[in-house]
């Protein structure tokens, strides 16, 4: 595939490369972090109901495709499945049925957002292949109806297909577009192999009596005040998570040892986040992370980010 041209139909400041004939598209998918993460109460479905502040970051994974008679997907990353367990193929099914489109596409997933982190690399994967396809296969579909139709697919979904920062409440499905007064800069960091399970981490969580209000977090967001923003980070599910994989709590508090504004784990984990001043801040500090005294030997995967402004 050999992109030449973009696309001014791409939403939600996602940028689709198209080729001459609108064939084939190359679209990228943004990570998140969570800023705020608390949990409000359980939900009859057995979900838990949570109120998060989510911010898209420029770590990505891409998906190219091109029409085809029927859906194929492959990915880069062995161990990923390409089959209907895959949040791509449940994306490009649920936009067919939505749709009542016979066609296909052949869609290859090149991998970089790391697996079981908390960093929404599957939801956005899905979120991007609705957004392409809808192109792709020239439906014409607004973002309201994406919406709708990624809200079926996970919780985190339809964050990925509104905004680059949100106010999530529901599941998560229900999306409150946020501002951002500055770019936000970060550093993830992951023991590469070490994986949480979401499920477990929640059957972990205790729902608070009186939930931490996320209304400081977001009017920090809005005036890039990052030094308010560290003081409001929280996330419900990090002591949880901590007790199913301690090894992350020990990345999490050597982390904090290089003084960054905050450190917190992303959604259920397992990467943590510095959040920094500014860009020279995050350079230092992902230098220094190898450095660590117990992960000196282990095997770190350290990304230098910013927030998604595509």
């Amino acid at each position: 595939m050999n992109p030449v041209s973009l696309s001014e139909a791409a939403l939600s400041g996602r940028r689709l490369c198209l080729s001459q004939n609108a064939e084939t598209i190359v679209a990228v998918a943004p990570a998140k972090v969570n800023l705020t993460l608390e949990v409000v109460g359980k939900l009859p479905d057995g979900y838990h109901a949570v109120e998060t502040l989510m911010v898209a970051v420029d770590l990505f994974d891409t998906l190219e495709m091109r029409t085809a008679e029927e859906l194929q997907l492959t990915c880069d990353r062995p161990g990923i499945p390409t089959d209907e367990r895959n949040l791509v193929m449940k994306a490009a099914r649920a936009l067919q049925a939505a749709t009542g489109t016979r066609l296909g596409a052949k869609i290859h997933l090149t991998k970089r957002i790391p697996h079981e982190a908390g960093l929404g690399g599957g939801s956005s994967d899905a979120a991007t292949a609705l957004v392409a396809l809808n192109e792709l296969w020239n439906l014409r579909l607004p973002p309201e109806n994406l919406s709708t139709i990624a809200a079926t697919i996970g919780s985190d979904v339809t964050f990925f297909v509104r905004a680059n920062a949100a106010w999530c409440t529901g599941r998560g499905e229900v999306v409150e577009p946020e501002t951002m007064g500055e770019t936000l800069h970060l550093v993830i960091a992951k023991l590469a192999g070490v994986g949480l399970s979401t499920k477990e981490v929640y059957q972990r969580v205790v729902v608070p009596t009186h939930p931490v209000d996320g209304m400081t977090a977001r009017l920090a967001l809005r005036a890039g005040n990052w030094d308010g923003l560290s003081r409001a980070l929280m996330n419900r599910l990090q002591a949880p998570a901590f007790a199913v994989a301690p090894v992350v709590e020990s990345l999490h508090r050597e982390l904090t040892t290089l003084q960054p504004l905050g450190c917190q784990l992303s959604g259920s984990g397992s990467a943590v986040f510095a959040l920094c001043r500014d860009a020279q801040q995050a350079a230092r500090i992902a230098i220094a992370i190898p450095t660590l005294p117990s992960f000196r030997s282990t095997s770190l995967e350290v990304y230098v980010c910013r927030s998604w402004h595509a």
